[in-house]
Formats: structure tokens, sequence, C-alpha cells
């Protein structure tokens, strides 16, 4: 993706299945815990720029010695800011002391054997260091602590928090961090009650009640108490007090989370490979939690996967397969080779199938793998071509002649690079404009001039501004006689209201291209005609709410969008001829079969609040409020 949006966080959750001393006999250090969240957490970084987080959780502490430790940064080098304040308490020990398990677990924090990790990428709001996850809720009871990291936006957070004020609460703030923490530590603390006064009437003493609730606390009765009302996409890890633990996933899928266990270890992350790399598994043995269902490990060591509500029709995140996943999952892999492979033939079109004149290139890195596949299209139905001219050649043909046709090949070249960012503070609006221009670089000399087409691949177009603001116009200097855009995702229509920061509708540039054709035809009295619909459809309950403003995209073919978004991306007093292609939605489903959450793409939100969200971005853009709509 050529423009920068936030997504989805990543999370690393970690239990030590023995004692630290086993962890300094095998692996020779007990610090072994803390060094594999640390590569865990690298290994998902791309998940999140705006902080990082851990805490980990000691088991059975004596009483009146801390047992939970956490830091956070937000620094802007935050995972090694992080790492740097947790280990700088293990600088000037001796080596007996550093491999001594026992003496670290009594003496130093960050030595439990429960951790969680967390990484930000902050959607709307502010970037201090409170808004990084892990999230704590105090308690002097042992089991009423909770540890709690996401990677999730509800909403319906004003429900939910009127829900803890019914409940006599009084949360600090309207966020979906502090009402999810307040609601899960709310049916935290009943659960717990409940189990003291169950046990009260038998108990000699109050203090073997605590060992009572550890053995028989209910975490998935709990999770199915708290999350009831839930409505978005969510992955939730949390830790309590006296050592149990869980990570959930919302019931569509939305958001993904893998584990993997073993006689030595739990673990629980966003991203497969993260897992595949830190502990050195592989693939077969990693398991993607089941929509609607917790992974819960109790402080005994029992682990297992739990449904805590009833599990909907999936609807995996796509964004996370084309773009925001790291692309060393195999899987992933693979499914971005098949996205640019489903454009082939919409290029070929395009090119008039004129290989010999045509440059083709990607820009950013992160298309690379789709261009890998939009290349094995091309070649795929390239030998096609070879061989029925082969063949028409007949019984006598020349070496020369067949050697001539199988040396046809595309020519795919570096065209654009990343050049390193350069800092605009002080410049006026014209000269920063140009200056951010110059954070890519072009190859010189490939492209022949007012002959050759350049097709530049990306992973998807967004809002489209760097496209018009900077590298059409960098590209065009090449002196191509087309400048073709590929996006291997397809026209982003909606808002995202489960972890994206794509929110603000009249940003999307297929949303400014649908208002352009309703407005060359026309048709305004849709808009307002629709955006009655949607304020209607504020009163209704939340099964009846339906998605209003599909009606307006369904006025014009899908061509007839691109067509326009071509338009308005052509920067002025540019020479070449511009054009933008997209991914289809059928292409798309081909590609990433079992990842069918499109609602960006088309529309189709699975929850009752993704309709609800779209309805209020368009009010919002008819009321000129450039507000989240959520």
């Amino acid at each position: 993706m050529s423009e920068q949006i936030k997504h989805e966080c990543g999370i690393g959750l970690i239990r030590l299945r023995k004692p630290l001393e086993y962890y300094e006999e095998t692996y020779g250090t007990p610090l072994y815990g803390l060094q594999k969240m640390h590569l865990l957490l690298q290994k998902q970084r791309n998940r999140g720029q705006d902080g990082a987080g851990i805490a980990t959780i000691k088991l059975d502490p004596k009483p009146g010695t801390r047992y939970i430790s956490r830091k956070r940064s937000n620094n802007p080098q935050y995972l090694k800011h992080l790492f740097h304040q947790v280990f700088t308490y293990f600088e000037g020990l001796t080596h007996d002391q550093l491999h001594d398990a026992a003496w670290l677990k009594e003496n130093l924090p960050f030595t439990g054997e429960l951790l969680m990790g967390h990484l930000r990428y902050g959607t709307h709001g502010s970037n201090s260091v409170e808004t990084c996850h892990p999230l704590l809720r105090q308690n002097n009871w042992i089991n009423r602590n909770l540890v709690l990291a996401g990677n999730f936006n509800l909403t319906n957070v004003d429900e939910m928090f009127e829900e803890l004020l019914d409940l006599g609460q009084y949360p600090k703030e309207v966020s979906d961090t502090v009402t999810v923490l307040e609601k899960i530590g709310h049916f935290l603390d009943d659960e717990v009650q409940k189990l003291f006064t169950w046990f009260k009437p038998d108990a000699d003493d109050n203090r073997e009640i605590n060992a009572l609730i550890e053995e028989h606390l209910d975490i998935q009765r709990l999770l199915r108490r708290a999350t009831k009302r839930f409505d978005g996409g969510y992955v939730m890890a949390g830790m309590i007090g006296h050592g149990d633990a869980f990570i959930m996933r919302d019931p569509h899928g939305i958001r993904p989370a893998f584990y993997y266990y073993d006689e030595d270890v739990v673990v629980a992350a966003s991203e497969r490979p993260a897992i595949q790399t830190a502990f050195s598994v592989s693939i077969s043995k990693i398991r993607e939690l089941k929509p609607g269902h917790a992974l819960i490990i109790k402080k005994n060591g029992r682990v297992s996967e739990e449904p805590y509500i009833k599990p909907s029709k999936p609807s995996k995140c796509s964004f996370e397969r084309i773009y925001f996943s790291r692309g060393t999952d195999k899987d992933i892999y693979l499914e971005r080779k098949r996205l640019g492979e489903e454009l082939a033939d919409q290029v070929l079109k395009a090119i008039d199938e004129d290989l010999e004149n045509t440059v083709f290139s990607y820009v950013p890195n992160t298309a690379e793998t789709a261009f890998f596949g939009l290349m094995e299209g091309i070649d795929k139905r390239l030998n096609v071509v070879k061989k029925n001219k082969i063949m028409a050649l007949g019984p006598h043909a020349l070496d020369e002649d067949i050697c001539k046709i199988l040396a046809m090949k595309p020519r795919f070249e570096k065209i654009v690079v990343k050049d390193a960012k350069m800092r605009t503070f002080i410049a006026a609006t014209s000269e920063r404009n140009d200056l951010v221009s110059h954070v890519y670089d072009v190859t010189y000399g490939i492209v022949k001039n007012q002959v050759d087409t350049l097709v530049l691949l990306d992973d998807s177009i967004v809002r489209g501004t760097t496209l018009r603001d900077s590298i059409i116009t960098m590209v065009d200097k090449l002196h191509p006689k087309k400048i073709i855009f590929v996006s291997s995702a397809p026209q982003i229509r909606y808002p995202d209201c489960y972890g994206i920061d794509m929110s603000v509708m009249g940003d999307f540039v297929a949303f400014q291209a649908m208002i352009a054709l309703i407005k060359e035809q026309g048709k305004e009295g849709l808009l307002e005609e629709v955006y009655q619909k949607c304020k209607a459809q504020e009163s209704l309950a939340k099964s009846e709410i339906k998605n209003m403003v599909s009606t307006l995209y369904d006025q014009f073919a899908y061509e007839q969008v691109s067509g326009k978004i071509s338009e308005i991306l052509t920067p002025p007093r540019i020479n070449a001829e511009v054009k933008i292609i997209f991914q289809t939605l059928e292409g798309l489903q081909r590609a990433i079969p079992d990842h069918t959450g499109t609602w960006y793409f088309s529309g189709d939100y699975p929850t009752p609040g993704g309709r609800k969200v779209v309805n209020k971005a368009f009010s919002n853009y008819m009321e000129k409020k450039l507000v989240r709509a959520y």
C-alpha cells in the first residue's frame, strides 16, 4: 500500500508450563519466556508502530510480594525502548544470580511464568503511553486482578458504556478499551464472589477459599457472560492474578489468532509465522483459534479450546491476507500470488497484449508477492500464444523462427524505489509536497520515451493521495506513453469499523468517484434520498438495520467507477495517459476463498453494528462532519 493507514494490533501470550529451573537446565536461562516474548513481538512489529507493552505474572507468590509486572512504551523505537527497560533489571547481576531461577523469581520483576505482550496501532485518539496495552485492573484479591490486551474495535461502545452505568460502575472514560476491561472485570468479580459465597460455609479460614476459587473459576462462563453484547472484531488476551489465562476470538473470526502448545510452553499470537520463528515449530503443529472460541489455560497448566459464544457465519478479514499480515506465512504468500495472477487478463487487455512495449513493476515493496503472481499469470498466457505461433509455423519451421518465439517474455523491472524519508517541518505547502514526492525514487533509462506503457502493481488504493500527489507525477518523468496502476485489492468503497483506520467515507477515492458520477448524471436527488433512509435507520432495532449506501454504487458498473477514479487521480500537466485497474470481488474470492470478510469492498458487514456504521458514515458525509462513525 503506497499510502499508510493504521490497522490491527498484535498480541503475544506465553505460559511456561514448568518451573523456571527447568528452562535454566534445558535452555540455559531462566529468562527463556522473556526472550521468547521479545522475539514474538519483534516478528509481529508490522502490526503496531505506535507503542508496545509487556506484563508478567508470577505463580504462587508470597503474600505481600510483587507478582504482576508491567512496562509500556510509546517511544519512537518502542520495542527497543520497552525491552531495554525490562532487561535493565538484570544488568549488573553476577553469573550465578543470572542463572539462579529461584533467586530471580523471588527478587526481580518480569520473572513470571505467565507473559503477555502487545503491539499498538492506534486507529484513533491519543498516542500516550496510557493508551498502550496491556491494561491492568488491580485488586487486593489475587483472583480479581485482570491484565488485558487486545486487537479489537467495537461498534457499540456507547451502548456498553450505558450497561456499565446500569451495573453501578463509574468508568473513567468512554472508550472501547476501558469498557472492555471493566466489563470483563465486573464479571470476574462476580464469578469470584459467587465462588467465595459458595465455599464460605464449609471453610475454616478465608485464605483457604482462594485455592478453591482458583480451581473452580470457570473462564468459559466468565467470557460468555462478559461478551454477550460485544459487536465488532476482536481477539483479546487476558491474565488473571492467580495464574489463569485466556485468548478469545470474535464469533465471526474477523481478527486472526493462532496458538501452539507442548509440554514446555503454551503460546498464542496474532500471526502464525511469529510462532514458527520464535519456537522453531512447523506450520502443521500450529492451530488457528476457532471463531467464538477461547484458548483457556488454567493455573494448573491444563489447556483447552472452548466455545464461549455461538460462532456466527465466518467473516475473516480479507485485508489481513492482502496486506496487513506478514507475507512469510505460507498460505498468505500463495494467496497474494493468486491475487496478482487474477489480474493478468485485465492487464493484458489494457495494454492491448503489447508485451514488447510494456514494462511491469510494483510499488511499494509489500506488493512484490502479488507482482510475482501477476508475472506468472502473464507468462502462462504468453505460453499459450507461443504454442499457437509455433504450431502455425508448421512441420518445417526454422530453428531461428522457433527461437524468436520462445524468446518472447514480459519486461519486468525495478522502476520505483522507496528512498529515505525526508523531514518537512518548516517547508511551505508547495515545497512540502515536492519533498514528500521524493520519498520514492525511480530508475531512469529503462522506459522507452513515448513508446512504452508502464504497469505498476500496488496492494490496494484507499485514498489515492500518494499516487496523485507523488508517484504518478514522478513516473511520468520517465516519459511513458501510458501509466497503468493495478490494485491487487478491489475498490475500497465502505468504512471499516473492526480495527482498520478507514472510517471517514469521504476519504475513499472510490466513494469520491461514485459521487462525481452521480453529479455528472444529475442524480443528486439520490444522495438526499439515501441520506433520509440512513437517518430513518437510526431508530430501528439492530437486527433490522441495512446498508443503505450500497444502492448508490448500484447505479454504475464497476469499470465506470474505476474510470472516474483514473480521472480523479490523474494530476494536472501529466503527459501520459493514466488508467487505474482494480481487482474484482470475484477475483478476490477465488484467490482468498477462506477469508470472506469483504465489507470494505462489498458493503456486506458481518454484524449489525457494521451496517449501522456505514449509514452513519454516509450521514456524516452529507452533514459535512469529518468524524468517526462509531
